[in-house]
């Protein structure tokens, strides 16, 4: 999708409709957490992108960019991982 104002706002909106922050969710019960919403919307979308290269340059739309999503309700220290195939 294009990372856009209106984009961004429906995916959330979208996001929040399917797996609300404010579930019952069994997660949260055995640990004691409130981050189970974080965990199945981060299963919705996936921890991984391929994203072809030509002639040294990414292969994206004109408006596409590369984003990260994270959905936890608390600040945690994150590690992203680049591997290049040739």
């Amino acid at each position: 999708m294009e990372f856009e104002p209106g984009g961004v706002h429906d995916l959330k909106a979208l996001l929040a409709r399917m797996v609300p922050a404010a579930g019952d969710y069994e997660h949260n019960r055995l640990n004691h957490d409130s981050n189970s919403h974080a965990h199945q919307r981060a299963s919705l979308i996936g921890p991984s992108e391929a994203i072809p290269v030509s002639a040294g340059q990414l292969a994206l739309g004109t408006w596409q960019q590369i984003v990260l999503l994270d959905f936890d309700d608390r600040p945690r220290e994150r590690t992203v991982v680049i591997q290049i195939l040739s």
